[in-house]
């Protein structure tokens, strides 16, 4: 037989084949493992129930509470006039859908479906409604055509939803699954594939309840079982990415315990701001290691220079370093053309919380400086003013005054 041929059996197998012991409900992998892969926690609570008992079950089930749709745009369709019934059309084009499906023209063959399913639905819609649904020639439906025609649209959904399996499109696809499962709690295709969309997805327990519920019925179904496996290993997975995530929020919010503790001892004020800078991996941390707390501290740290509006950033300032230790290596600047910023040429400055200034000796560590309890680091970043010394004395009274109107302003809003 030719690989096309064998492609083409499956395909047609997918659509028509109601999955047992010897046929799964779609092309899956066959399991030939002695060994049964482990049940779904949910299969423990099903045993065998009457038809009128796996309804009223079905409809607690999280498919039908939070993703049943109702599809109410219908004014369309009753313009059409189709000939024949809507039995005759309904199973026409569900044929058309398998034909495209055959050849894997998902796209096409889910259009066919989505016709049947509008004339069927339709129909189903008027016996809700409490009308009564009868033939072209104006003949009231028989159960037995009424039964016929639920039997197509049952089909024709759970042949749509194998569609939107293969197009990824897994919502569409648990969605007509439940639509399926409406209208026969039974239908096993519509488990297993409501099941696969589910788990494609990460909603396990979803995914874990359907396929329960098909096991329920048909115990040794081969594509359900081998959903269940995977069900099974994805939440197994879950689980371990869910203990790691745990374990990494634990030690986060340990680092953030320890050095909100190694700042309260340094006394060392802090303030977070509504829009803190972006800075990426950068920020204010123990040093060499966050999990010790006889750590240092290390602070981002910003350069201002106000007389020429410009800026340097340092990433880590450890609080045992002098200013001296990173002008070093900052100067000489590449836009000071006359050489005036020099270690020896410039004085640095930090605000302090009052509104004034506190001169920073360069040869002094910064824990001198933020431990006299009256510089604010706020936004886990230091801010140094740095001036050169001729126009440092004019820039602190200039400073000192602008602060003043605004914290005057502040006082009497």
């Amino acid at each position: 037989m030719k690989i096309e041929e064998i492609v083409d059996r499956m395909e047609e197998a997918s659509l028509e084949a109601e999955p047992n012991t010897e046929q799964a409900a779609t092309p899956v992998q066959d399991v030939s493992q002695p060994t049964k892969p482990e049940l779904p926690p949910g299969m423990a609570s099903h045993r065998k129930q009457t038809f009128d008992e796996i309804m009223a079950d079905l409809n607690k089930s999280p498919l039908f509470m939070t993703d049943m749709e109702e599809n109410d745009d219908i004014a369309a369709l009753q313009a059409l006039n189709y000939e024949g019934t809507p039995l005759e059309n309904g199973t026409d084009f569900k044929m058309r859908g398998n034909e495209c499906f055959k050849v894997r023209g998902y796209v096409d063959a889910r259009e066919f479906y989505t016709k049947g399913i509008q004339i069927l639905s339709l129909e189903e819609r008027k016996r809700a409604r409490g009308e009564v649904t009868r033939n072209p020639e104006g003949v009231e439906d028989s159960a037995e055509e009424i039964a016929a025609q639920r039997e197509v649209l049952e089909a024709l959904y759970v042949n749509r939803a194998a569609c939107h399996l293969e197009l990824d499109n897994y919502r569409s696809c648990w969605t007509d699954c439940a639509a399926a499962l409406r209208l026969n709690p039974r239908n096993l295709k519509a488990c297993y594939r409501s099941a696969r969309a589910l788990l494609a997805v990460g909603r396990v327990e979803e995914a874990d309840d359907v396929c329960a519920r098909g096991l329920s019925l048909d115990p040794d179904n081969r594509g359900l079982k081998e959903v269940a496996g995977r069900i099974v290993k994805r939440a197994g997975e879950l689980d371990a990415k869910n203990k790691r995530d745990a374990e990494r929020r634990a030690l986060l919010k340990r680092r953030e315990t320890l050095l909100r503790a190694a700042l309260k001892a340094r006394g060392i004020p802090t303030r977070t701001t509504a829009q803190p800078p972006e800075m990426g991996d950068t920020k204010l941390e123990l040093v060499p290691d966050p999990d010790d707390p006889r750590s240092s501290l290390a602070f981002p740290t910003v350069l201002l220079y106000p007389e020429h509006l410009e800026s340097d950033f340092i990433k880590a300032f450890n609080e045992t370093q002098t200013l001296e230790d990173h002008l070093s290596y900052v100067f000489p600047l590449p836009w000071d053309k006359e050489g005036v910023y020099t270690a020896a040429g410039v004085t640095c400055y930090v605000e302090t919380m009052g509104g004034g200034v506190l001169k920073m000796g360069k040869r002094v560590p910064l824990l001198k400086v933020l431990g006299t309890g009256k510089v604010e680091v706020v936004d886990e970043v230091v801010r140094i003013f740095v001036l050169p010394n001729d126009k440092a004395d004019a820039w602190v009274n200039k400073f000192k005054q602008q602060k003043a109107v605004e914290m005057g302003k502040g006082g009497g809003s």
